[in-house]
């Protein structure tokens, strides 16, 4: 029987001042809230490319039209992310997923790097490990796919630090869940990473990072 599998990204509302508010000092929160806007399209559109289910985990919840209007762009399903940090965010997603599919994979919304291919080798990943992670360059992971769960794998990290894929390693080896890491790749947290966005192909829609 083939297995099913639901692609989950998480997102705040595009609004100015609340998303990527580590962007506001160099491109202002209009700026920001747009970028974040593309970055969520980007992987929604990665995520449909994939060929699996996709499923919009929104904060603070899901009334906001832009999250509307990605229903109808891309076909995907709507949730909202509970209260708590983000790993018991994740998991709490993560355990709904895995109560009607085989396989759950999360996305942040700021990792443009991610394509379909990556997507799809998490995925496969999980035929002999647990979990599949992706590492991202400072530091964190931009995917993470898990056949499996347990509710200590995301015990002890302290998120939005540049230890968070080490504490990561060392929480799933606590908990007894077999792993494995794939390419390291990059995401748009600091202004420094703008200058990535040019690399893009094809180029987000809306932004342009300023000369």
């Amino acid at each position: 029987m083939p297995t099913q599998t639901c692609i989950v990204i998480f997102a705040k509302a595009p609004i100015p001042g609340e998303a990527k508010t580590r962007l506001i000092p160099a491109i202002g929160a209009e700026r920001a809230a747009m970028l974040h806007a593309a970055l969520v399209e980007r992987a929604l559109e990665t995520a449909v490319a994939s060929g699996h289910n996709v499923e919009l985990c929104c904060t603070p919840d899901n009334s906001h039209n832009f999250f509307q209007e990605c229903v109808e762009d891309f076909d995907c399903t709507l949730s909202e992310q509970r209260d708590g940090d983000l790993g018991v965010r994740m998991l709490a997603a993560m355990k709904d997923v895995l109560a009607d599919f085989d396989f759950v994979a999360i996305v942040g919304a700021d990792c443009p790097s991610v394509t379909p291919k990556h997507i799809k080798q998490a995925i496969a990943a999980l035929v002999e490990h647990d979990v599949a992670l992706i590492p991202a360059e400072d530091g964190g992971y931009v995917l993470i796919a898990a056949r499996r769960v347990s509710a200590s794998m995301f015990d002890g990290i302290n998120w939005g630090t540049d230890g968070v894929l080490a504490q990561q390693r060392n929480a799933l080896k606590l908990a007894g869940l077999s792993f494995t890491e794939l390419e390291t790749l990059w995401d748009v947290d600091r202004p420094e990473d703008l200058v990535r966005l040019q690399t893009l192909k094809p180029p987000l829609a809306f932004f342009m990072p300023p000369c």
